[in-house]
């Protein structure tokens, strides 16, 4: 099933992100969007490193996973814990 969705949100988690967002690329339609939550969680991917805690770096690592994929343009939104729209576009 190929580009059967339009529009998709998920909740990141500590582990397979990437895996879901890889997948979820097959099931959006071109010029569909998916709408990650919790991409900056409460500001930590801007604090020190001592200070925050070890998950913070699945997220950093999935921002810029995010930031270089070819097939989305993206949209980062500092609301709560941060929310990313990608369309797809192609």
């Amino acid at each position: 099933m190929r580009g059967v969705l339009i529009m998709h949100m998920w909740m990141l988690t500590k582990v397979n992100n990437w895996n879901y967002h890889y997948r979820l690329m097959k099931l959006i339609k071109v010029g569909g969007v998916v709408i990650y939550d919790d991409t900056l969680w409460v500001g930590w991917n801007a604090m020190p490193e001592e200070q925050t805690p070890e998950f913070r770096k699945s997220i950093q690592e999935f921002n810029k996973l995010l930031a270089a994929d070819p097939r989305i343009q993206i949209s980062q939104v500092p609301l709560g814990n941060g929310i990313t729209v990608c369309r797809r576009i192609y």
